[in-house]
């Protein structure tokens, strides 16, 4: 790896805060894109300022010939396009080629969402007052009630619990920090599980949720338990943590959050990310128009 893309990786970590995954995944991406240069150039290395606006879309066109989706094209020219941009920042080249280069467009799939009497029955499915009983509703609540992504809920620590406002602060992308409210249903389960806590957590863990080992969660043992309890109410869906993060948002919407309040308890970035779900809210807008209104639809005598 040349001294400019290590630069760069730096550059995301420090400057911009992104996670090591992503920045894992920009790693990937440019170094695909090194390599598709060196074949180009028969074999030999190719500085950065020489590649042209023809070198990247021959590099799209290969991807999209070899089947690649167009999610995966969209991510790589993501990478493109924040690397060049950033060689024009600290001056190796004139201009961002990368800018012209378009986003592959692709439908949004629309989210999928449990209805409330659904999220509860899956809560009232944990039975027993066991240690994991106990941990695995505290868990299902605090998705549900705080709409957390995966990653949020394990690296979730003591000293993030704000419970005398009844308030999480949260960790989120790029390590921006958000406050979430926490409803009294998902405090009362929190607060059984952190009274059996101490005796399972190792001194060592900081973390909120342990193992019956006491060791730190793992994104794997989360995702095993959520889907156990939903699959056992739901069948033919998506049993994974995320649907407790859009049922969340989606309820929240339909019962009249303003959109932009909704973006900072999910901690969005952007507001266009969090309209997806005003689809949602629309659709079920007019299913209830339809329902209640005489002259919404017409109907066959």
């Amino acid at each position: 790896m040349d001294r400019t893309t290590q630069k760069f990786f730096r550059y995301l970590e420090l400057e911009k805060r992104y996670s090591i995954h992503t920045i894992e995944n920009y790693r990937i991406d440019l170094n695909q894109f090194n390599r598709f240069l060196t074949h180009l150039n028969d074999g030999y290395d190719i500085s950065w300022e020489r590649v042209t606006h023809r070198d990247i879309r021959a590099f799209l066109m290969e991807l999209h010939e070899k089947g690649l989706g167009r999610r995966s094209i969209a991510r790589k020219v993501a990478t493109l396009k924040s690397f060049f941009r950033y060689l024009e920042i600290i001056g190796e080249t004139e201009q961002s080629i990368a800018s012209a280069i378009k986003m592959p467009k692709f439908e949004k799939k629309l989210p999928e969402f449990l209805t409330a009497d659904e999220v509860s029955e899956i809560i009232l499915s944990v039975k027993g007052q066991g240690f994991e009983a106990v941990r695995d509703r505290a868990v299902l609540e605090l998705f549900y009630a705080c709409g957390l992504r995966l990653s949020e809920l394990i690296n979730l620590k003591m000293e993030h619990l704000i419970l005398r406002e009844k308030a999480l602060r949260i960790h989120g992308k790029g390590n921006k920090q958000r406050i979430v409210p926490l409803g009294d249903m998902a405090l009362k389960a929190l607060e059984a599980y952190l009274n059996l806590r101490p005796s399972v957590a190792l001194p060592s863990t900081n973390e909120v949720f342990v193992l019956a080992s006491g060791k730190k969660m793992y994104p794997m043992a989360v995702q095993r338990l959520v889907k156990k309890y939903i699959q056992q109410v739901v069948r033919n869906t998506k049993a994974h943590p995320h649907i407790l993060r859009h049922s969340y948002a989606t309820h929240l919407l339909n019962n009249g959050a303003n959109i932009r309040v909704v973006k900072d308890l999910l901690g969005h970035e952007n507001l266009s990310t969090t309209q997806v779900y005003t689809h949602l809210s629309i659709e079920h807008l007019q299913n209830v128009y339809k329902n209640a209104h005489k002259r919404a639809s017409q109907k066959k005598s």
